[in-house]
């Protein structure tokens, strides 16, 4: 059986370059929809680079937290692959 953990990287994994989605509907997804702080947690302490997790965003449209460069590097990415 998959944790919640294995359950949000998997969504996160499969974000399409050029789309994102939010905290929220990550946890939505990853079935616990009151979940979202979570997701963060999750997401700041992910190395993997295979995780995009520069793809997820808070749900008022502000980008949050990265761990690998900081808001700054993170809006980049974002540009870069035409999110944003």
């Amino acid at each position: 059986m998959m944790t919640f953990r294995d359950r949000v990287r998997t969504i996160v994994a499969k974000i399409p370059k050029g789309e994102t989605l939010t905290y929220k509907q990550v946890a939505e997804l990853a079935g616990s929809p009151n979940a979202a702080r979570a997701v963060g947690n999750i997401m700041r302490t992910n190395y993997d680079p295979g995780i995009p997790c520069h793809r997820v965003i808070k749900s008022d449209g502000t980008l949050g937290g990265y761990n690998r460069g900081g808001r700054a590097r993170k809006a980049e990415r974002l540009r870069e692959e035409g999110a944003i």
